[in-house]
């Protein structure tokens, strides 16, 4: 009878060992008795990037890259975006069920009633460059919250937690208007709560000498769904940064702004306007098959295309493709749409792409409809943030529920000197006469 564990027998010295199997998982823990001696430390996994690793048990968001699925609590990814809103998919991230229609009420009610922010925290904002980043700019203010509500430390009070979780959803859109308006030299747009989530957000973004900003349906939905699609992504980068830091038991605030910070790098956060800046380098359609050339000879990127996760087409590249001809319909086609489209007709069709499994990703399309609808290159991570806050959240508030959870703290290999002497200043040789670039020793 086949047992659920792994066995394992060490060369170096002959010793078997039996390691519990659970979800298709080993516990590191258990490699630690495999030992040479008795004084060794016992053996550990290298995992650079996390590659290969499980960190944390969730019950948040479920993904299977070689079949292209990506699911919210058990909802597909399609029907939400066809079906839900962002404010029903955020309280579905953050309770774990679907509400009811008295409970979604009282949960878009009580966002609405923390979309204001305190006016001192708009002086704070006027201390950042003219110029700044808006991504910068952002990653500053959201943990300068944690400056305002100092009750947000009491993390294991549950009424003061979901109160955080609220004013979080409720306010990142605010802060991510005003680091825009800032950077633009415009001034700020008090919030609208007559307005949707995402229409609230546009007026804040775009709305100017009118008395009332209208948004157009189309955009609306569009940008609602986008942050759908955004909403959370299992351990990503960012994730994994609120969680890293959440570790520390500090509060939201500060957790958020880390993940914030992780989503301005251009690998992630940034990696649609990779994409825009890769179709406007190409130019025109009939630069593209050189440019897939180049490609294929190493040369270059195909930027939007590939993910660490999906082996298949990103499900959430296909919704946004069909969002994208709709908000065309409204703006008018953006010029780089025909790009996009004969690079993904080439590369879905040739078999150095297809051999390497590299499909579009949620990055290839977003880009082109954030641009047209007025949305310049530099809030693209922006606007990514606002989407992953509730996904952030229930990353956050399970990690804090996990009992099995500890502080964040990686091993290493030391590869570095074996203890050696301090030697003065005039009694050392000169840097030239060193080796530099030493590989050491492997000590742990």
């Amino acid at each position: 009878m086949s047992k659920n564990t792994l066995t394992i027998t060490d060369n170096r010295t002959g010793q078997t060992y039996e390691v519990p199997i659970e979800c298709g998982t080993i516990r590191t823990m258990d490699l630690r008795q495999i030992k040479v001696s008795n004084d060794d430390f016992g053996l550990l996994g290298y995992d650079p990037g996390y590659l290969n690793t499980a960190s944390c048990k969730s019950m948040v968001t479920f993904i299977d890259g070689e079949k292209g699925i990506l699911r919210y609590r058990g909802y597909p990814i399609e029907q939400l975006a066809e079906k839900s809103s962002f404010l029903e998919t955020a309280y579905l991230l953050i309770k774990g069920e679907l509400p009811d229609r008295e409970r979604l009420e009282a949960w878009r009610y009580n966002i609405q009633m923390h979309t204001m922010v305190h006016a001192n925290l708009t002086k704070f904002m006027d201390g950042f460059r003219y110029d700044g980043h808006p991504m910068g700019i952002l990653v500053g203010t959201v943990g300068a919250l944690s400056t305002f509500y100092p009750g947000a430390k009491n993390i294991f009070d549950l009424e003061s937690r979901k109160l955080q979780v609220r004013r979080l959803i409720g306010k990142m859109p605010t802060l991510a208007a005003m680091s825009f308006r800032h950077s633009m030299g415009f001034p700020y747009v008090l919030p609208d709560n007559d307005l949707s989530y995402a229409g609230n957000f546009l007026s804040m973004m775009f709305k100017m000498t009118e008395l009332k900003y209208s948004p157009d349906p189309i955009l609306e939905k569009a940008l609602d769904v986008l942050f759908i699609l955004h909403a959370d992504h299992e351990q990503n980068c960012s994730t994994s940064a609120v969680r890293s830091v959440g570790s520390s038991r500090v509060d939201p605030y500060s957790a958020l702004a880390a993940g914030c910070a992780a989503l301005y790098g251009p690998l992630h956060g940034g990696a649609n306007e990779a994409v825009i800046r890769m179709l406007e380098r190409i130019g025109s359609l009939d630069k593209v098959p050189e440019f897939i050339k180049s490609v294929k000879a190493g040369e270059g990127r195909l930027m939007g295309f590939g993910h660490r996760v999906y082996k298949n087409y990103d499900p959430r590249a296909k919704i946004i493709k069909k969002i994208a001809f709709e908000v065309f319909e409204v703006t008018g086609r953006n010029t780089l749409l025909d790009i996009a489209l004969e690079l993904e007709r080439i590369a879905l069709e040739d078999e150095y792409f297809i051999d390497r499994k590299l499909y579009p990703n949620v990055d290839f399309y977003s880009g082109l409809i954030y641009q047209a609808m007025g949305f310049p290159l530099d809030m693209f991570p922006v606007l990514f943030a606002i989407g992953r806050t509730p996904g952030w959240l229930a990353q956050w508030t399970e990690h804090m529920n996990d009992d099995e959870q500890k502080i964040a703290r990686p091993r290493q290999m030391y590869l570095g000197e074996d203890k050696r002497d301090y030697v003065p200043i005039e009694n050392r040789p000169k840097i030239s006469q060193l080796v530099e670039n030493k590989i050491g020793m492997c000590r742990l």
